[in-house]
Order: C-alpha cells, then sequence, then structure tokens
C-alpha cells in the first residue's frame, strides 16, 4: 500500500476532472471502477476507484481516490492497493508507487 495526500490551489471539480481524465489516459488499462459523491452544508467529498494492470508486477492494482473541498480548501488523498504476488507478505510494490506517481505529476 502506498499514500499520498496534498492540498491544492485549485477548485474541486478542476482538481477531480484533471485527476480523473489523466489517470485514465495515462494508461492503456486504467479503468474506473466505481464512484461515490457527497455534498454537506459547507462542503464536498468525491470518491473514485481506479484499477489497472501493472506490467512490472504482472498483477493488477487499484487506487482510490478521495478529493474534498470544505471551506474552500480542497483536499486529495489516494491509496493504492494490489499489486504483490507474496502471499503471506508484501514483496512487490512498484506498480503501486508508479501509480501513485502519474498521479503526483498530474497535480
Amino acid at each position: 500500500m502506498a499514500k499520498l495526500e496534498r492540498t491544492v490551489q485549485d477548485h474541486f471539480d478542476a482538481v477531480l476532472d484533471r485527476l480523473t481524465r489523466g489517470i485514465l489516459q495515462g494508461s492503456i488499462s486504467a479503468s474506473l471502477e466505481d464512484q461515490a459523491d457527497y455534498a454537506f452544508s459547507d462542503g464536498r467529498v468525491a470518491v473514485r476507484v481506479f484499477e489497472r494492470y501493472s506490467y512490472l508486477g504482472g498483477n493488477r492494482l487499484t487506487m482510490t481516490l478521495i478529493v474534498s473541498e470544505r471551506c474552500g480548501q480542497t483536499q486529495v488523498t489516494a491509496i493504492t492497493s494490489g499489486g504483490s504476488q507474496a502471499l503471506f507478505y508484501k514483496i512487490n510494490t512498484f506498480g503501486e508507487e508508479a501509480f501513485l506517481k502519474k498521479l503526483e505529476a498530474l497535480l
């Protein structure tokens, strides 16, 4: 598992759109598996779950992307999972880290 957290100086909708498009266009095997959106009186939250194939690891992995806005501040959290071929221990996290690096470049 790898994790990235950032506060960005951009509007919620612009950030969510840029990251979603960038992830899907950044890998031929990337797909948006599911999503959820929430609105509150003082903010919003969008959750997106992406999946892609890791050629380096020879397996599939996921990224959960959370974009939230409250009081004009936009937060981005991304957590990757999967990508290991071991039964009991994670010995291969290359794919997870590469997935996050693509997202980081989009930010």
